[in-house]
């Protein structure tokens, strides 16, 4: 039997292939948090902060109205995979901006796009396999979406305390050493922000 939120994955999927680009927009916002998180990390690494996650995804969702005609998947996570390759794309043409290089490199974008998976892949084994039930965790990639969201709406010191922690792998001490805190703060702050992730991925949509 399909979930409720599959139907209305579908009929807004359906309804966007007709044109209605008020829809197209809504779908495509619900993935906003999940590629902002994704940009940060990859930022984060090699640009040390030097652009705006915003950015990167705001160009993102203009190339996937611009090309959605093309896109022929028919599931949220075929739909969440293309929107990750664009991604990839702006990202990796950040990078040659940046450094100056010129010309497309594709070894860079397979480079960045098995770094962002692997950002997924923390996200699902790291804090949604702890978190989440076994039936939330039968659709990992859509679960991935919402833990993304349950992070934007936490507050930011506990926030920044999972996301350095889990996604970036820096130790507590480091943590600590990041937002100006002891470890004992830090750590105090890390487990509370889990125990309302946990809160939030459990509350009924």
């Amino acid at each position: 039997m399909c979930s409720d939120d599959t139907v209305r994955f579908v009929d807004h999927l359906s309804q966007a292939r007709c044109g209605d680009v008020a829809t197209l927009g809504k779908l495509l916002d619900r993935y906003r948090n999940y590629l902002a998180l994704l940009a940060r990390l990859q930022i984060g690494r090699r640009l040390q902060g030097k652009m705006d996650p915003v950015d990167l995804v705001q160009d993102t969702f203009l190339e996937a109205h611009r090309d959605f005609p093309h896109f022929r998947g028919q599931s949220e996570g075929e739909l969440v995979s293309w929107l990750r390759r664009i991604l990839v794309r702006n990202l990796a043409n950040a990078l040659r901006h940046y450094f100056g290089t010129q010309g497309r490199d594709i070894r860079l974008e397979r480079e960045l796009s098995a770094e962002i998976h692997q950002s997924s892949q923390v996200l699902d084994r790291g804090l949604i396999a702890p978190i989440s039930s076994p039936s939330q965790q039968a659709s990992h990639r859509e679960q991935v979406v919402l833990l993304a969201d349950a992070l934007g709406k936490l507050q930011e010191d506990y926030r920044e305390a999972i996301i350095l922690r889990h996604l970036e792998g820096l130790t507590f001490p480091e943590v600590a050493q990041r937002l100006g805190r002891s470890v004992d703060s830090v750590e105090k702050l890390w487990a509370r922000g889990l125990v309302q992730l946990r809160e939030m991925l459990k509350a009924p949509s």
